[in-house]
């Protein structure tokens, strides 16, 4: 089972839209996924036409709840999720003093039983407790990258606070790869920013790109992934695209 962590602080970077939707894709691909909704602003949740999870994450991370009381299906075939919630900010507060309080996602996902293939962890807009402990919880890290300038200089960030939790928290986590979202090659800052990506990342910066789609703006009102709110349409294929590259680099199976 691969556990991808899927973060980026600076807000409307693509990071939901990518959980979301590569979710579906890789489900399409026969993939069962997971998707475990850390943001409590409970965007991917709602998204996936599910209801706020009550207090059910918050007592996950402070009193014991198993993660399997949470999972519930949603609108994509071979998705479920463990839907987010507002108390989430609460349990922040907390845990925030605890010791070993960054372990305890961890903790209760090595408990977690199921027939997924992929864990994918939808974090908050900010590196905080909740953020930290989906990286010390995780093995990979995917960072979606807005096609914008402004955006290079986040994750310069997000990698050096990489580097800090192998360090310190969890040394087998690695960056599965970046992905550029909210394309529009028609303007050169934008082919200039996805040069500059492949130029200082180099093989860490997926192929595929995901173009600025008015499709993928459509569908979170819906409910429903891309791939089924307009399977035929160019943010599908984007989506689709990406899943494959993630796909292959799955471990081989030893015979």
């Amino acid at each position: 089972m691969r556990l991808i962590a899927i973060i980026n602080q600076k807000g409307g970077s693509g990071k939901t839209t990518t959980t979301v939707n590569l979710a579906a894709a890789l489900a399409e691909q026969g993939r069962r996924v997971l998707v475990l909704d850390l943001d409590p602003q409970a965007s991917a949740s709602s998204w996936l036409g599910v209801k706020e999870g009550g207090r059910g994450l918050s007592d996950v991370l402070t009193n014991r709840l198993p993660l399997a009381e949470l999972v519930q299906s949603t609108s994509a075939d071979g998705v479920d999720i463990i839907p987010s919630s507002s108390w989430l900010i609460g349990a922040e507060k907390a845990l925030a003093g605890e010791v070993g309080a960054e372990a305890i996602l961890r903790q209760r996902l090595g408990a977690l039983k199921g027939a997924w293939r992929y864990i994918l962890i939808d974090c908050p807009p900010t590196l905080g407790f909740l953020t930290v402990n989906a990286l010390a919880a995780a093995r990979e890290l995917l960072v979606p990258v807005e096609s914008h300038v402004m955006a290079l200089g986040g994750l310069a960030h997000i990698l050096e606070t990489l580097e800090l939790v192998k360090e310190r928290l969890n040394s087998e986590i690695t960056l599965a790869g970046i992905v550029a979202c909210r394309v529009d090659l028609r303007t050169r800052h934008a082919q200039e920013v996805v040069e500059q990506l492949r130029g200082r990342f180099g093989p860490l910066v997926y192929n595929t790109l995901i173009w600025e789609n008015v499709r993928l703006a459509e569908c979170p009102s819906f409910g429903q992934p891309i791939t089924r709110y307009d399977s035929a349409c160019n943010g599908a294929e984007d989506y689709r695209r990406l899943a494959t590259e993630v796909i292959r680099q799955e471990p081989v199976s030893k015979p």
